[in-house]
């Protein structure tokens, strides 16, 4: 699907100061515990700078965890508009077949605006216990689990509360999430494709599991930025956006104001509150920060397990960039910038890209978890090393499915099939060969470290996926048929 350009514009006729985006991609690279894949900020309207971390690119798909929550608000935003869902209804008059199921009061008095605010009234996470309660039915299994509270009273942080929040709007709607947003949201905005997971039940997971690149999540921004208006035509109710980026439940109990960040300061209808603005946000670093004191957007995509530390990074060197006026002596500094983002790359693993001794015992070499466990990947069974007229590959092979990469030549060898995959690495002593696999469609690396003398080998994930899927799941999924 074609994708109409941003209106874009030079950092300083906006009023962006790109020493300070330059300082807050110095910052990025310094960090080692941030490993960034792309940017955008949106200023006024135009796109005043992008980039993308090679392997990754403008056009790629990229799994925004729980930042999905945010769209899912929307697609209720739209549901509520054509009267289709009301906000005050108990959401158990949306699964009439489960009336006689769902027992407890607490439960029958959950209403839409309940879910749609992590407000349900249970105390904690639901997700592994109402699974168990009902394995196919998620909605059920969560109805079934009486709240410790009043709806209404508490926040906790709950993926049933997103899912059911989404199957209602599947259900009053009869399509999916991503059917019901194309014409409303995806297509007006100009977005291009996005794909999202489904679960057991046939529903798009509604809570995680949209892939979509980084260009759709600033469109979703600057959208809520605008109030729910894009190039003059109205398409969010102005109402929806001011609910849905308010505070409607308290987050960061017992939390001292001083010592209190971002994910104390309260949550709105599958929206955040931040120290600055709102955001949506998903695992490892995955942002759309919305800052309409500054009018201004910011989209992130990164893998880290410190998204408060790249937060900080945003708030410390971003939130100065934005300035009052137009910066007459901007234009250096613009050129600097424009030209530092034409370049970014992740640093590959290092590695030769060929044994420098024993290459014939390499070749054909097969490995076998050390300890006959591999800790990243249970079902990671074997590992093959193979030279051929092309070079050498390594293939992985899990529960008898194989994925072959292929080795480069000293950076990353990026492949599509059968899944979009960089690898980087090779041989750092003649006994080991160490890979480092970045599954495109994610945030995640799988490291590989191969040893000769033993033929077993290692891997651990640099970010653990947090859908417990296969490796060859590890992508956007695919129109079936």
């Amino acid at each position: 699907m074609s994708v109409r350009p941003l209106p874009s514009s030079t950092p300083a006729a906006q009023g962006v100061d790109a020493t300070r985006v330059l300082a807050f991609l110095d910052a990025l690279d310094a960090a080692p515990d941030i490993e960034p894949h792309s940017l955008m900020i949106l200023r006024h309207g135009h796109l005043v700078a992008s980039g993308w971390w090679a392997p990754y690119t403008p056009e790629r798909l990229h799994l925004l965890y729980s930042l999905s929550k945010s769209f899912t608000s929307t697609a209720a935003g739209f549901a509520v508009a054509e009267g289709l869902i009301r906000l005050d209804d108990p959401v158990i008059s949306y699964f009439p077949e489960f009336e006689a199921d769902i027992t407890d009061p607490r439960s029958r008095a959950m209403l839409v605006r309940h879910v749609a605010a992590m407000a349900s009234g249970h105390e904690e996470e639901t997700y592994e216990r109402a699974r168990a309660l009902d394995r196919d039915e998620l909605v059920r299994g969560f109805l079934l689990l009486p709240p410790e509270r009043d709806p209404g009273t508490v926040f906790a942080y709950n993926q049933p509360a997103t899912y059911t929040l989404g199957a209602i709007v599947q259900r009053v709607t009869g399509q999916s999430l991503t059917d019901y947003l194309r014409p409303r949201l995806l297509d007006p905005v100009g977005a291009g494709d996005v794909a999202w997971l489904r679960g057991r039940a046939g529903r798009e997971l509604g809570f995680s599991g949209l892939h979509a690149t980084t260009d759709v999540v600033a469109r979703l921004g600057q959208l809520y930025l605008n109030g729910g208006v894009w190039d003059g035509e109205r398409l969010l109710a102005p109402e929806w956006v001011a609910e849905a980026t308010r505070e409607h439940i308290p987050t960061g109990a017992g939390v001292p104001e001083e010592d209190r960040q971002d994910w104390d300061q309260g949550y709105g209808f599958q929206f955040w509150q931040s120290r600055h603005g709102y955001r949506g946000d998903g695992a490892y670093g995955q942002f759309c920060l919305v800052l309409p004191e500054h009018d201004a957007v910011i989209a992130i995509t990164a893998a880290t397990g410190d998204m408060q530390a790249l937060l900080d990074l945003a708030w410390e060197h971003l939130l100065p960039a934005f300035t009052d006026g137009p910066l007459p002596d901007g234009q250096d500094a613009d050129a600097t910038l424009r030209e530092r983002l034409t370049r970014l790359a992740l640093p590959p693993a290092p590695g030769k890209p060929a044994p420098p001794e024993r290459a014939e015992e390499w070749s054909a070499a097969e490995f076998t978890p050390a300890g006959g466990v591999c800790a990243a990947q249970r079902t990671l069974g074997s590992v093959a090393v193979a030279s051929g007229a092309d070079g050498w590959t390594v293939t992985l092979t899990e529960d008898g499915n194989r994925l072959e990469l292929s080795l480069g030549d000293g950076g990353w060898s990026v492949a599509e099939a059968p899944l979009p995959t960089a690898v980087s690495g090779g041989w750092t002593d003649p006994d080991t060969l160490t890979l480092d696999v970045a599954f495109l469609e994610t945030p995640h690396h799988l490291l590989l470290t191969c040893s000769l003398p033993d033929h077993t080998f290692t891997a651990r994930w640099a970010t653990e996926p947090l859908h417990g899927a296969p490796l060859r799941s590890l992508r956007a999924p695919r129109p079936s048929g």
